[in-house]
């Protein structure tokens, strides 16, 4: 079973999180989610128990105790939702100023069109 860790303290590791997880039984994989730019830990990460019943067990054991003073969350991983893809924001992949408008798309220079300032 994947647990979902989060609310951890930035300067732990996989160590730290294996002894953690490790009393509740067998440990297969520790994840822990780091910051692509700063490389800096972003405070959650993944624990991958191959027991169902032992990872249950380290969810009841470790879901909101106090560690290195921080309270965890400790819970059963959800599948990673799909993103739409195109990262084109809020103008519906158009271009701000094109498409529309009459003069807008036209320099400023000859062809009678309106002057920058007069949008």
């Amino acid at each position: 079973m994947n647990l979902y860790v989060g609310n951890l303290p930035y300067e732990i590791s996989d160590e730290d999180i294996r002894g953690l997880f490790e009393p509740h039984g067998e440990v297969s994989s520790v994840s822990l989610i780091k910051d692509r730019e700063t490389g800096r830990m972003r405070g959650f990460g993944f624990v991958e128990m191959p027991n169902d019943m032992e990872a249950q067990a380290a969810i009841q054991n470790l879901d909101g105790t106090e560690y290195k003073g921080r309270v965890l969350k400790v819970n059963q991983a959800k599948p990673r939702e799909e993103r739409g893809g195109g990262g084109r924001g809020g103008y519906g992949g158009q271009r701000r100023g094109g498409g529309r408008g009459g003069d807008r798309g036209r320099s400023s220079s000859g062809g009678g069109g309106r002057r920058r300032d007069e949008w």
